[in-house]
Parts: structure tokens; sequence; C-alpha cells
């Protein structure tokens, strides 16, 4: 049975793409921070901080991984403004101890960097759906650190590793973070359906717009990527994104149909990036060519799902 050395596997995504990856017939073994292996239903869990370079070096030495999935980053874009050298530490330090772990202790590991749609940055604002071969150009803190980050595994490819790398575009559902935009709206919901919040949705930019995804759309376009190992010739970066913009105005209003409160809707300021672009759109035709992937989950079905999720949360939290 495959291996797999699962880095940041206490996040939003690692601790779905866990579960998704032991269905797929790998033996997952997670790495994560200082957080109980209790919460984990991984094959084996190992903690380490990733800035750490003999810690995580012994990790990999332990794990013995057949693939690598490095999911480990500070990955909210207002974090990396107020703490950027913090986000590059990680990011970019991280994935460099990281590399050169698996250079020492498992050359022949197949690994995945999941990088960011965020690094096309101002690319975006050709309005023009990117590919694979544009220009990244960053507009924040955590943008920058990915696009450092990518070139990093580039070259450590280049010198014989084998792995690619994965732009994903905004990928959500149950579990993330409310800091993020939907779950923002879908706690601020169910809080107001429960009498908990004054019937007023804060929100920030409506008109922008994003390429949203699944989560579990993402997770199998991680799982077939995976299956590049071994065959040459493979993409090394490819775009992760459902081939379909939407004004996050629409996805709220998705959302508020769902419910049966009055909620008005009110700008907060805070809520606005200093960097906002108007619309972010992804090319996903090198993927679907390399993997025949497809995304599977309608959108609708995603925000009703994070809905509940979050009704439920209100009811057992205090």
């Amino acid at each position: 049975m495959p291996r797999l050395l699962l880095t940041g596997a206490n996040g939003f995504v690692g601790k779905i793409l866990t579960g998704r990856l032991q269905g797929a017939g790998y033996e997952v073994v997670a790495l994560g921070g200082n957080v109980s292996p209790a919460q984990s239903i991984a094959d084996e869990y190992l903690t380490c901080d990733i800035r750490d370079a003999s810690a995580l070096a012994q990790a990999v030495a332990d794990a013995q991984p057949t693939h690598v999935i490095h999911l480990a980053a500070i990955s909210h874009v207002p974090t990396s403004f107020k703490e950027p050298l913090l986000t590059w530490q990680t990011n970019v330090i991280g994935s460099m101890n990281l590399l050169e772990a698996i250079r020492q202790h498992a050359p022949d590991a197949f690994t995945l960097f999941p990088s960011s749609s965020e690094v096309y940055g101002a690319a975006f604002k050709s309005g023009i759906a990117v590919e694979e071969d544009t220009l990244p150009q960053p507009l924040n803190p955590y943008a920058a650190s990915k696009v450092a980050a990518e070139y990093a595994f580039r070259e450590y490819f280049r010198q014989g590793l084998d792995g690619v790398i994965a732009r994903p575009f905004n990928h959500i559902g149950a579990q993330q973070s409310p800091d993020f935009v939907t779950a923002s709206f879908a706690r601020q919901i169910a809080l107001i359906e429960a009498g908990q919040q004054t019937p007023v949705l804060k929100v920030g930019n409506l008109e922008a717009i994003r390429d949203f995804l699944d989560v579990q759309d993402v997770c199998d376009a991680y799982i077939q990527l995976l299956g590049l190992a071994g065959k040459p010739g493979h993409p090394l970066c490819l775009n992760i994104a459902s081939g379909q913009s939407r004004k996050i105005r629409d996805v709220l209003e998705l959302m508020l149909k769902q419910s049966q409160t009055p909620i008005a809707v009110e700008q907060d300021p805070e809520r606005l990036r200093p960097s906002d672009i108007p619309i972010a759109a992804g090319n996903n035709t090198l993927l679907k060519q390399t993997t025949g992937w497809q995304p599977a989950i309608a959108l609708e079905t995603t925000l009703s799902q994070l809905l509940d999720y979050w009704r439920e949360q209100v009811k057992t939290t205090p």
C-alpha cells in the first residue's frame, strides 16, 4: 500500500482529504502542529512545525512516504498582511525544509504542492481566464510566498524529484473557517436564524467575481494528480478551476434564498481587501486533458451543505 505524508493535515482541506485518500487506497501519515492526534483519522500521526528543518527531516525519515501532499501554509490573505514574516517563514522556508527532507530521506516520493490561484494576482485584470503559462503577478504576501515556494519546487523537480504543482481556485465547504467569505455568510445566517445576531449580515466586496469549487471536487483533483507519479513528461503545473466564475453577490443571494428569515446586508469596511481584484477566472483545460477530472458538485449543493453545517454548529456551540 502506498504511504502518503500529508502536511497541514489538521486544516480544512487536510481533514477531508485524509479520508478521501484512505478511500483511494493510501496509508496516510498525517503531519500537523500541536493538535491532538485523537482529532485525526489518519493511519499515523506526526507532530512537527515545518519551520523546524531538523524536526521535519526526522518526520519524513520516520514516515518513509511514497507520496507527499504539502498543504501546510498560512493561507488567510488578511493574516498574510498582518504577519508577513510568519507567512514567508511558513510558506517558503517551510516548503524548502520539506523539499530538502524529501531529497535526503524519500527521494523517490512523488510530491504534490497545492499552490494557489492567488499567484495570478494582477494578471486577472485582463478579464481572460488565466492559463498555467500566465505570468504570476501576486498582490498580497500570501500569493507572493506561494510563487516563491513554487519556484523552489520547480528547482527540486528540475534536479530529479518527481512531482506537480496545483493552483486551486476558491474551494469551499463545511468545516471551513468563517475567515473565508462563504463560510462567513453561512455562519452569520445561522446566527441570525438562531436569534444570536441582529438580522444584519456584514459583507466585504460583493461585486468581485470568483471561481468557487466544492472542497470535495478539489480533493478529487488532488487524488487524480497523484496518478501522474512515475509518468515522464507530465505537466509541472495545473489549474484546478470550475471554469465558471460567479459574482459574490449572486452567491450570497443563493444562500439568502435558503433562509426564511428576513436579513439585511451591510458592507463592513474591515472586510475589504486592500488589493481586491474585480474578477478571477481560471482555464481548467490542461487538468481535464491530463487527468479526465471534472467538477461534479453544483455550487447550490455546496452552499446548502455549508448552511446546514453552520446551523448545527450554532445549535451545539454555547
